[in-house]
This record gives C-alpha cells, structure tokens and sequence, in this order.
C-alpha cells in the first residue's frame, strides 16, 4: 500500500554497492541495494537466507536512514473514520469505497469482525463495522450484512458493545446517552492525591478520556436518515435501555464504581454552570497544550479523533490551528492502496528503526555502513528533550527518551529509550564523544522511570492503581501502566550491555521482581507481544547478559517451557488468544516473528546448538519468500490484552534477521555484537542517577 505519511519515505534508491559486512572465516555477508543487486557465492542456507533477508530490509529503509511499516489494528478504526468524516458532514466516496473493500474482506464466514487474524467474533468491532457500511450507503439486505446481523442479534446485540462503541452510538443517537458510564469534565478538578485523577490512569488514558469528558458534557447527536440507523441490531428498543453496567455478585469494588456511576449521572445535572464552564476551559487547555506537534494528541488515532470532535463542540473552525493538526494527523493515518484503504492506529517508526538497526549491526554491518550510519543519525534527530506528563511523579528527572511514533514528545516511552539505546551502543555510538552526553540523557531518564517495586512500566512510574479498572467506563481493563516483566528485563538487558553487574541495585530490584512475576510453567507474560514466547525471550535475553547462572531451576523451566511448545514444523507460534485462555500458552501457528523470539531465548540461555534451535532455523529458511522476507498475517503485536491487537507488518522483516545473524554466529563460533560490547569493558556514559526520582 502506498504510505501517505508526510515523514514517509520510498526505500532508498542507493546505487548499487558491494559490502562485506564480516572478515571473519564463514561469516562473510555479501550486501547492497535491494533493487540492484544479485547475490552470488554462497556458503551455506543459512548465510543465504541470511543476506537475502538482509537486503530486503536495506531495500525498505528511507532515504532519511529510518525505516517504517505498516501498522494494522481491526476492523474498528477504518469504521471510526468514516463515522468521524460523517460526524464533521465530510464524505470520500472513493475512500469509502476502499474502506468498505477493505472491511469486506476482514469480514469472516460466520458474518462478525474479529480483533486480530482467525480470532473469535467480537461484538463491537462487528456493530461499528456494520454501522459503517450502513453509513456508506450499503444496503442491509446484502448477504454480507445480513450475516452480520444475524451474528449480532445471535450474540446479544448491540446493547451488549463495550463503552467505547457506546459512546460511538449515542454520538449519532443510536443509544440514549444515559447508557454510557459518567464521565463529568469536573474530573480536571480532581488533585493527584484523590483516589482517582488523570495523575493516575495510563498516558494512552489521559489523552482519550479528557476529549471525552468534554464530548460526554455536550453530548452531541449527529442526525441520521432514517436507514442508516441500526436499531434492527437491538434485541431491546434503545429507548427503554438505561443502566447497562449491571452490579456483580463477584466484585465488591466494582459494585461501589457502579454505584458511583449512578449517583453521578443523578447529580450531573445539579452542576452549577459556572463549575461546568470553567472544567470546559480546563479541559481544553489541556488538550491544546498536549495536540502540539504534527503527531496529534498522543500521536494514537483514538485520542486524536476525541480531540478533533471536542475542540468542535467547543467551538473550533476549521481553521483553527490545532484542528487542523488534529485533522492531518488522522489523515497521515490513512493507507490508501489501489483496491483498499485502512486506518493505522499509531505509526511505528522509532520501533521499527531501532529493531532494524539491531538486526543490521548483529547481521555483520560495520558501523561506518551508510545503512547504519544514516539510522543513528535519524535516532538521534528524534531523540526528545522536553518535559511531559511523566515528570509529575518523577520532580527533577530529566528528559532524553524516545517516544514510539513520529512525534509524540509528551510521551517518550521506556521501551523505545530501552531498545534504541541498545541499538545505538551495537552500532558503536558511544564511541563518539559528542553523542555520549546524549546517551547519558537517556540512560538517566531510564534509570528515573524504574518503579518501587523494581519494575518499569511504559510511560509512567507508578501507574498501577488496578482498583481503577473496575470504573465502568474502563471495560477495557486496561486504565493504568504498571511494571512489566518484558519491559523490566529490557531495561536489565540495557545496563548489562553497559557493563552494569547484576549486583546493582536497579538490576537486583528488577531481578527480583521478574522472579515473583514467572508463572507456575516457567514461562513470563508478554504485555506488548503476543504473549509468553514475547515475554519469555526478553527475560531470557536479559538473564543471559546480565551474568546470571542459568543453569538455576526457574532459568531451566523457562528453556524448558519454550522447547516444549515449539510446534511439529519447527517454528514457534501464539495466539491472542493465549490473552483469554491459559491453556492455550504458547499455542499457534507458527510465524516467522515469534519463531525469531523464541530463538533468540534459547540461544541466549546457552542454547545455540540445541536442536531446537536448528530446528527454528530450519523452519525459517523453508518459509523465506522469494524476496527475501517472511509472509505473515497473524498479529503478534499487543495494545490491550484481550481487546486491541496490532499487526507489525515489520516484525516479520527484522525479527528473523536478528535470530538468523545470532544463529549464524554461534555456529561459527563468533560472539554476537552484543557480546563484543559487554566484553570491551563497562561503558562510562557519566555520573548515573540510580536512585528512585519518585515523589
């Protein structure tokens, strides 16, 4: 599909040049421009597979020296923009048509949508996909439509869509909006010490709800003819429909939110005027002050759609400045191919750059490479030095982090600052005297965003007040940020790298914590892959460079735990659907991607001759394409557990690249660039702030 983004560019058109990227004996890479060159004097499948690979993911770089892949979510998003054109009385109908292809064919036979590839039907997605079609003019007499709606009524229609499809349907009056949870704009009053404020709940939160709490105080109602309706979703006339979040005989604190919900939505309209106007003010203050910047507000299409529909409502032209960059980033979101248009719901290409050039420095790319050298630059460009909403819980810590998206310097994250930061060091940057302060910057900041318990969570420090996932409007159960074992352990990985000793007191903590956070079969959950391969590869690769003994029991279970799931073919595969039901732990078709992570575990536990190990090698080489790169449709990427998955269309690019280069080196006898690194000798970056900045 062709990519629209303005910071996007077409691979590189580099002439055609000849690398050696390895002198040492059986491991010599042959390299040059995707387009251009043919590749000739091979030693083996592996460096074969290896250097084609390799070429196709030099051939997707940009001119600028990054790289960025596509990023699909659900059916939810491409139906929210045409809704969102629809609410602004704006209307493609050429891209409406390439939505409605694209929509379509995601369609499965039963007639619902599904939230990632082969998934069960969900509900909502369904309802908004249905609604959408209906708005572009489909009749509900197609056989596609007919399905649909029989899925729905058969699975409890529309009253039974989570809060956020609510919210959807009583925007355009097909829900009365009693039924959707409150959500007062006096919430901005709120002081950070109540047991719930903005303070408390996830960045990703923060930036969609306080648009809503502006749409829930107007309450707007788009007209609609009478048949692009879908009351025939409803098993109960939405009029008689009231309190949908019903109390639970199994929750006494979700029972007091529920409660709580309905004694507000009774004082709603007790709310002085004045008090009301002035939460209004704030709210909109905050959301001009957070939608600086090109990437929209959180640079996430949900929060940048609410914010463009609540600066309307109160009062925006289209003129308006941050309108419009609200409107452009929503713009910059859309995929436009020949036959079909989608919506992404971010874009990726910090992750993707710094997960590329990992793999490149692994793959034998020397350091002066013009790849390499052109992808270290770019990381710098866009590394962030301004403030945000993480230092009001972290007074005095600094900034120097990287964010996930173009630009989205409220919201640096520690993933990103974690594996750019080890991407940087494998291509040789803290060589250079001039890029060490920059490097210093962020390592500090990482060091700052680590959590009491020893753990880091994404975006915030002590983001994990869970008693507010039982607020009805947090259906999602995703509300707050806190500590996770695949983060925690990439940021072990870090200092390791650095030369840091597991005797530490920020790698000791971190120890501990990933410890108490393995389940009973050895294996760790993965909360931003899919799901105990993901989570299981990045302790393991953090225990394996951190010094650990890991011949110790709870490392042997987790080597263990991986062998025995790897699958008849010689890959390694996990459903979402590992998020809903355990038993299904490690359980799915194999992909490249995950068969890479998996991989990479085990050989960083000492397994690099086990034959699984060769078996995961084998399974890869078999399934490369012709060019050079690995087909995969599944979704290995997590937003939200067991709600909102994403398919990197570049993991299936650089993963395997980065497990094939460390495969290959073991099997000559060669230390990976990581290794090289840590054996030179700790890295003096500065004086280091290994205290906890937690206020």
């Amino acid at each position: 599909m062709k990519k629209l983004l303005d910071r996007t560019h077409q691979p590189n058109s580099r002439e055609a040049q000849t690398v050696t990227l390895e002198s040492e004996e059986g491991f010599t890479s042959i390299l040059g421009d995707a387009k251009h060159h043919e590749i000739q004097s091979f030693k083996d499948p592996e460096q074969k597979a290896l250097d084609a690979a390799t070429i196709a993911l030099l051939g997707n770089q940009a001119d600028d020296g990054h790289w960025r892949y596509d990023l699909e979510a659900d059916a939810t998003i491409p139906s929210e923009y045409v809704m969102l054109q629809r609410f602004f009385g704006r209307s493609d109908r050429e891209r409406e048509r390439r939505i409605g292809n694209y929509l379509e064919r995601r369609q499965q036979n039963n007639g619902s949508w599904s939230l990632y590839h082969g998934g069960p039907g969900d509900i909502s997605a369904t309802v908004k996909a249905y609604f959408c079609m209906k708005l572009m003019g489909r009749s509900e007499d197609e056989l596609l439509m007919v399905k649909a709606r029989q899925w729905i009524r058969a699975n409890g229609g529309a009253e039974s869509v989570n809060v956020f499809t609510r919210i959807t349907l009583a925007i355009f009056g097909q829900l009365p909006w009693r039924t959707v949870p409150a959500m007062p704009v006096e919430i901005m009053f709120l002081p950070s010490w109540w047991f719930f404020s903005l303070s408390k709940v996830s960045y990703w939160s923060r930036c969609v709800i306080v648009p809503l709490l502006v749409i829930f105080a107007k309450k707007p109602t788009v007209k609609l003819s009478e048949h692009e309706g879908i009351q025939e979703l409803f098993l109960t006339d939405p009029a008689k429909l009231r309190n949908l979040d019903g109390f639970r005989n199994d929750s006494i604190v979700k029972n007091f939110f529920i409660g709580l919900d309905r004694i507000l939505k009774l004082l709603e309209p007790l709310v002085p005027r004045f008090v009301r106007n002035r939460a209004l003010s704030l709210a909109e203050r905050w959301m001009r002050e957070h939608t600086k910047g090109s990437g929209g507000i959180g640079a996430i299409y949900p929060a940048i759609a609410n914010a463009a529909m609540a600066l309307r409502l109160l009062g925006a032209v289209d003129d308006d400045p941050d309108f419009v960059r609200q409107m452009k980033a929503i713009e910059d979101l859309l995929l436009d191919g020949e036959k079909e248009t989608y919506c992404q719901p971010c874009v990726s290409p910090i992750w993707d750059t710094c997960l590329s050039l990992s793999a490149l420095s692994e793959g034998g790319a020397p350091n002066n490479h013009p790849a390499v050298q052109s992808a270290v630059e770019w990381l710098f460009d866009n590394q962030i030095f301004v403030g945000g909403d993480w230092q009001e819980k972290t007074k005095g810590l600094e900034p120097g982090g990287w964010a996930f998206q173009y630009e989205n310097d409220k919201y640096p994250d520690v993933d990103d600052t974690g594996m750019v930061l080890m991407a940087l060091l494998r291509a040789g940057a803290h060589e250079k005297t001039a890029k060490k302060k920059r490097l210093h910057q962020a390592l500090n900041w990482v060091l700052g965003m680590q959590n009491p318990d020893g753990s880091w969570g994404a975006f915030d420090v002590g983001n994990n007040c869970s008693y507010l996932n039982n607020i009805p409007f947090a259906d999602h159960g995703a509300l707050v940020d806190p500590g996770t074992a695949d983060l925690t352990a990439r940021c072990i990985e870090l200092l390791a790298m650095l030369g840091h000793k597991k005797e530490s007191p920020a790698i000791q903590r971190a120890m501990e914590f990933l410890k108490s956070d393995q389940e009973e079969d050895g294996s760790w959950y993965g909360r931003w892959g899919v799901n105990y391969i993901y989570g299981t590869w990045s302790v393991l690769a953090a225990l394996g460079v951190v010094g650990e003994d890991m011949a110790k029991p709870y490392v042997r279970k987790a080597v263990r735990w991986l062998e025995d799931h790897q699958n008849s073919d010689g890959g390694w595969g996990e459903s979402c659907n590992s998020y809903d039901d355990s038993d299904l732990n490690g359980c799915g078709v194999s992909t490249a991607s995950q068969t890479a992570w998996a991989m990479l575990g085990l050989m960083a536990s000492g397994e690099y001759r086990s034959k699984s190990v060769e078996r995961g090698a084998d399974y890869l080489i078999r399934t490369q394409n012709a060019h050079g790169e690995w087909d995969e449709e599944e979704y290995t990427g997590t937003g939200f557990p067991k709600v909102f998955y994403l398919r990197y269309h570049g993991y299936s690019k650089y993963f395997p690249v980065w497990a094939l280069a460390i495969y290959r080196r073991n099997r000559c006898g060669l230390k990976t660039r990581q290794e090289e690194i840590i054996e030179k000798g700790p890295i003096d970056l500065g004086p280091l702030n290994f205290a906890n900045l937690t206020t």
